[in-house]
């Protein structure tokens, strides 16, 4: 069986999409549209940057977003099952069928500007930590928790050993403190404009609350794999549901792949740009085979 991935921030880079722009017209349609609807030269950003400039959430977001749509619509692909890490997942929905494009792309701009703003408002960080069982990095959360009565939780499980925890500056570095002091091989802060996927992203929760609830959502045509729970579902008030707790909540993303083999995932396509998702899958699952469309 056959199941397609979908980037999430991080994975952008200048220039992005330009080779497929030039010479693939139905990919230049939905960047010429994602232009049009958002009233800004998205494609200018993506392709010309600056870095910093694309590196700000609410442009990165939707580049990544009409990269990865724009990329599987020039794809001969009918998965069996889809999924999208954090902002992907919304790249997965309108491959499955269930959100319009347009639709979507209105509701990743607006998270990313959401997201951006309570950076702003409760300013955090987040730090990638490898070679650690999961159970140690929750318990490392939780103790530096205590000690700073701040946040830091665990907010992507992205491979076995490969964690990366979110929350307030202090409590994030009180947590790499422990984890260096515990032999912890490599942990480091990320370039990023917020504590994503953590309790700090409470004011873009109840900010896309209200826009979730006027999303056009339809049965999606496959299975789509839900960040928040790591499961499938093809129920639309679940993927509705979904979509506002990842704010808050970890990306399961192990669990999905893992959830994904078990139900018969044999091939896995990652769509947009970038490769972080196929290393992923290759320390996640044995056997497989490993596609990459960038």
């Amino acid at each position: 069986m056959k199941a397609v991935l979908f980037p999430g921030q991080g994975s952008q880079v200048v220039g992005m999409g330009k080779n497929h722009y030039d010479e693939n017209e139905q990919f230049r349609e939905y960047v010429d549209r994602a232009d049009r609807v958002l009233g800004i030269s998205l494609s200018e950003i993506m392709f010309e940057g600056p870095e910093d400039r694309l590196r700000q959430t609410e442009f990165t977001q939707p580049a990544i977003f009409v990269h990865s749509v724009a990329l599987y619509s020039t794809l001969d692909e009918e998965p069996d099952m889809v999924a999208g890490h954090s902002l992907g997942e919304f790249s997965a929905l309108v491959a499955a069928g269930a959100i319009g494009f347009e639709d979507a792309l209105a509701i990743v701009r607006k998270r990313g500007q959401l997201m951006q703003q309570a950076g702003k408002i409760n300013p955090g960080s987040m730090a990638a930590v490898i070679g650690m069982d999961d159970a140690d990095v929750e318990d490392v959360c939780h103790e530096a928790s205590e000690a700073t009565g701040l946040h830091v939780v665990a907010a992507n499980y992205n491979c076995p050993g490969q964690l990366v925890i979110s929350g307030h500056e202090k409590a994030v570095d009180s947590a790499l403190e422990l984890l260096k002091a515990r032999g912890c091989k490599l942990a480091k802060k990320l370039p990023v404009s917020g504590a994503f996927h953590s309790p700090l992203m409470q004011p873009a929760y109840e900010g896309l609350r209200e826009k979730l609830q006027s999303l056009k959502i339809k049965t999606p045509k496959c299975s789509i794999y839900a960040n928040y729970t790591g499961k499938p579902t093809i129920d639309t008030g679940e993927i509705r549901s979904n979509l506002l707790n990842q704010l808050l909540n970890p990306v399961r993303w192990t669990q999905t792949l893992q959830q994904m083999h078990r139900d018969g995932a044999t091939e896995f396509t990652e769509t947009g740009p970038g490769s972080v998702l196929q290393g992923l899958v290759k320390r996640t699952l044995k056997n497989v085979q490993i596609n990459g469309f960038q």
